[in-house]
């Protein structure tokens, strides 16, 4: 028999999740303001205790209306923060899996893309790119699920195309972890990064330099291309940016790239000769 205690803490978890059901977009956006305020912070047994067993009902409603509505930009950040809430929780597997089982991480995704995006802020997207971390720090099958879902080439768009650093930072930081204890797709963050040298973003371009250093020594061998699009980077006049490209070039010398390297410098170093029709006096009639 379920005692009078249990029975209402049940009634008020179904009141409240009916009060969500009902409510329109400002009414739930007060009960989502409470829940950041209240919740923040717990653990996975805490949450369970607050919904009385039934913390997951309130979490595939965040996750339901997330992806039913992060086109419009509505309460974005806020049910953003109160996914986090779960998944950053202790013990909080569960909550994870439950998450990724209904497309979270795809949908975490498709927010990072600029195209028919004006409505979602920078702030949602980094809150974004935090859930994305919190996935990836998770464990190797997450990071794969990432890179499965074509993740490694959204994410590397957005650094480029973040107007904020301390955005670009954000991400610098998810692509560091998804180098790291990712072997089967460790060579498509490699890949990803050498993509982002010729950005118009300086920061991007040196969040990539540092990140590439890393990645060069995990994956040991080189890919053809870096050689030109370090080169390339040299010609910024970013002085914080060719302080990373000659860092990683001293390291790039140890590989098998190091003869082309050379060359390349070498080309770069030596001025252009002017055509022999141009170092001929003009004859004045």
């Amino acid at each position: 028999m379920t005692s009078i205690k249990e029975q209402a803490a049940i009634s008020r978890l179904l009141s409240f999740l009916q009060d969500w059901d009902n409510a329109g977009k400002a009414a739930r956006s007060h009960i989502l303001d409470n829940f950041i305020e209240n919740n923040q912070g717990k653990t996975a047994s805490e949450l369970e205790q607050e919904f009385s067993q039934g913390a997951s009902l309130f979490l595939v409603r965040l996750t339901t209306w997330l992806r039913l509505t992060y086109m419009t930009g509505s309460s974005l950040e806020k049910v953003l923060k109160s996914i986090g809430i779960f998944l950053t929780s202790v013990n909080s597997n569960r909550y994870l899996i439950e998450f990724l089982e209904v497309g979270g991480a795809l949908t975490l995704l498709e927010l990072l893309e600029t195209l028919g995006m004006e409505k979602i802020k920078e702030e949602d997207k980094k809150e974004s790119i935090r859930l994305l971390q919190v996935i990836a720090n998770s464990g190797r099958k997450y990071k794969e699920l990432i890179c499965e879902s074509y993740g490694v080439r959204s994410i590397a768009e957005f650094l480029a195309k973040s107007k904020s650093e301390e955005t670009q930072e954000e991400v610098q930081v998810l692509l560091d972890s998804l180098l790291h204890g990712n072997p089967k797709y460790q060579n498509q963050v490699y890949k990803g990064l050498i993509t982002l040298l010729p950005s118009v973003s300086p920061k991007a371009q040196q969040l990539a330099l540092q990140t590439l250093r890393c990645a060069q020594s995990i994956i040991g061998a080189t890919h053809p291309s870096i050689v030109d699009c370090v080169l390339n980077v040299l010609r910024t006049m970013h002085l914080e940016v060719q302080y990373e490209a000659i860092e990683l070039i001293k390291d790039l010398v140890n590989y098998d790239v190091c003869e082309a390297l050379l060359i390349g410098l070498v080309d770069l170093l030596t001025p252009p000769i002017p055509e022999t029709s141009e170092l001929q006096p003009k004859i004045l009639s």
